[in-house]
């Protein structure tokens, strides 16, 4: 297959590292691929290394003109049998781009919420009539998709974003730096403090937490460092344990030396740092929400509670704290976990089988 891709430029090389290496992945398995990409992507001289064709015309707006023609003018030299474009940024100028030419657009959403059928632009984004395939980073996310797609000959599928235990080798993060030995019991939560991230339940957890007295939690992320939340942390009891850190790159390494990674989210596609967490062999606890529960095996990998329920948050910490043996348990079930079923290879396998669908279910009608 020739594959035209318009993938996510930004973020830290960690943040979009999974993306990347499935499209590598791909020339590995003899397709032929071209990327779309910033010059200043963290990821260029990965892929200059290893001979990859790109092409920079990066949209600057959902609707780039720029783009639009640069796109036509190659789909007009070389024959391509996908475009896939996996952001709501890149799908709008792909899909004007595509209109006219053979090639399947496939486009990808990441998460539940926001794709509102009274919201027209979302008809230029994720709703986008022309689309023949769309790739769900999650079951949640293709469940909550599908009644938008009704009627319609798009076709969706969920394929995890897959990851590589060799990708988590680096040491953890010291956590020296905030006062925490190896006596301590640290517990990280990572996240841009956004409502529906729901960090206010693992604030009001910490209320129950705040007798273990070498128990700390660790916040990673950006707007932490504001109301409610200033005031909960307050509340806590254990005010002095619980460390605000804003936006780091060693995040992942920070993870790695906690005991478990706490994921209070309301709703969510699939959180990459919960398949960092067990990429380190750290057992998370996570919500419900979206794809946690089709990644974490409750009560093996690590504990799935409910959404907006501290007190099963604060519960499953105390069953680790009193019960080092299970986190270890659970550690190499995480490994065996990400090695076996979320592997980057089961996630390359499942893009080349959904892109020869598409085309396959073409030739057979035409």
């Amino acid at each position: 297959m020739n594959i035209l891709i318009l993938g996510g430029s930004d973020g830290s090389f960690n943040q979009i590292r999974p993306e990347y290496e499935m499209y590598i992945g791909l020339k590995n398995r003899g397709h032929k691929i071209t990327i779309v990409i910033k010059p200043d992507s963290v990821y260029l001289p990965r892929l200059k290394e290893i001979g990859v064709k790109l092409l920079f015309c990066y949209p600057d707006q959902k609707i780039s003109l720029k783009t639009i023609i640069a796109l036509r003018r190659e789909l007009s030299n070389i024959h391509y049998d996908i475009i896939f474009a996996n952001s709501s940024k890149t799908i709008p100028s792909a899909a004007i781009a595509a209109t006219g030419f053979p090639a399947k657009l496939v486009t990808y959403r990441g998460t539940t919420g926001g794709a509102y059928r009274h919201d027209p632009t979302n008809y230029l984004t994720i709703l986008n009539p022309i689309a023949d395939g769309v790739v769900c980073v999650s079951e949640a996310v293709r469940q909550y998709l599908l009644p938008r797609f009704r009627n319609r000959k798009t076709r969706l599928i969920t394929i995890h974003k897959g990851h590589d235990i060799a990708w988590y080798k680096n040491p953890p993060t010291s956590l020296l730096e905030f006062g925490i030995t190896n006596n301590d019991f640290p517990i990280a939560c990572v996240a841009n403090a956004r409502a529906y991230k729901g960090l206010k339940y693992l604030l009001e957890a910490a209320k129950s937490l705040a007798h273990i007295s070498n128990l700390h939690i660790i916040l990673v992320g950006r707007n932490i460092s504001v109301e409610p939340y200033i005031s909960l942390i307050a509340k806590s009891g254990m005010a002095e344990r619980i460390h605000m850190t804003g936006f780091r790159h060693d995040a992942p390494e920070i993870i790695a030396a906690c005991k478990t990674l706490i994921i209070p989210s309301i709703r969510e596609g699939l959180p990459r740092v919960l398949l960092e967490s067990m990429g380190y062999g750290v057992p998370p606890i996570a919500t419900d929400s979206g794809g946690c529960a089709e990644v974490v095996d409750d009560e093996e990998s690590g504990y799935i509670v409910p959404v907006k329920d501290p007190d099963a948050i604060s519960d499953r910490v105390i069953r680790l704290y009193e019960n080092p043996q299970l986190i270890q348990s659970m550690s190499k079930k995480c490994l065996r976990k990400i090695a076996a079923d979320l592997s980057i290879q089961v996630t390359v396998d499942r893009y080349i089988h959904f892109f020869e669908t598409l085309l396959n279910n073409n030739s057979s009608t035409s």
